[in-house]
């Protein structure tokens, strides 16, 4: 069995009410393996050697009720390979707490701070300070959790990151009612299973994911009796509108664009009853199907 040689961070928002992780290696599609996470309960990264369990394992010990540390100890206690293991879990309440067996590849360690824990082996040395003090930074400012952990995967990179190279990236982040449809909490789950550049990748993925997903920002609403005319000709252009450009947002209107919508992914921005529409939807609209 092959080590999966990574750097990761597990964290907890607790004003979005969100738990993630997020990992890089060089390691194919090591997102498949390493993070786990449950809204209302919390968040694992198992890797080394890594033992799969671990995370639904933790996450079920976190259900009922067992704070992170004791779900560490619980774990590698009647693991026979814990020496080999590395492991960081975020519990409900954003308690954080990591584990580096002592057998683990040099570099191996890891940072816990309040509410996240950054674990990492076969590093550059100052690979896991560099991604703690990314993250504690970045959650201070503007984004969303989802933001913060691949920035902190990107200031690990910066700092030298998985000594062997890149291969592979992932983020995965939970929310109660977050999920597609709203009947799960599968918020956001992007995975680049092999790429020479994947935390590159791995941002520009999220950003696809904010534009088709993220929640619509009410102070970045346009009316649409202000842009009546300009859907229109877009409708027009794309074939979903046959009528006049009368700068009238009417029910037909309304129609063509909910199928528009529906056809570019765009429901979970646009569902068809608002009266209004986020900025950023509509560059978007106006770059894909402008003159």
């Amino acid at each position: 069995m092959k080590p999966i040689a990574t750097f990761s961070i597990a964290a907890y928002d607790p004003t979005r009410e969100e738990w993630g992780v997020a990992v890089q290696s060089k390691f194919l599609a090591v997102g498949a393996v390493v993070p786990f996470a449950r809204a209302g309960v919390g968040a694992v990264a198992t890797q080394s050697y890594a033992n799969y369990m671990y995370g639904p394992d933790g996450l079920d010990m976190m259900a009922e009720g067992m704070p992170a540390e004791k779900v560490i100890e619980t774990l590698t206690v009647r693991d026979e390979g814990r020496a080999m293991r590395q492991v960081g879990v975020v519990d409900q309440f954003g308690n954080a707490a990591s584990f580096t067996g002592d057998e683990c590849h040099d570099w191996a360690g890891h940072i816990v701070g309040e509410g996240y824990a950054c674990q990492g082996n076969i590093l550059v040395p100052g690979t896991v300070e560099a991604m703690s003090a990314r993250f504690e930074a970045a959650r201070k400012g503007e984004g969303e959790l989802a933001d913060w952990l691949v920035d902190a995967l990107e200031a690990g990179q910066e700092a030298g990151g998985d000594s062997r190279g890149r291969q592979a990236a992932a983020v995965l982040v939970v929310r109660a009612g977050g999920g597609y449809g709203g009947n799960n909490d599968r918020y956001l789950d992007l995975r680049v299973d092999v790429d020479p550049y994947p935390i590159p990748r791995l941002k520009k993925l999220l950003g696809i994911h904010h534009l088709f997903f993220r929640e619509p920002d009410p102070d970045n609403q346009i009316p649409l009796a202000e842009v009546a005319g300009e859907l229109q000709a877009i409708l027009t252009r794309t074939g979903y509108y046959n009528g006049e450009i009368t700068g009238e947002f009417d029910e037909v209107t309304r129609k063509a664009l909910r199928s528009l919508a529906g056809v570019e992914n765009l429901e979970e921005r646009w569902e068809g009853h608002e009266d209004s529409i986020d900025a950023d939807v509509l560059e978007f609209l106006r770059e894909k199907f402008g003159k």
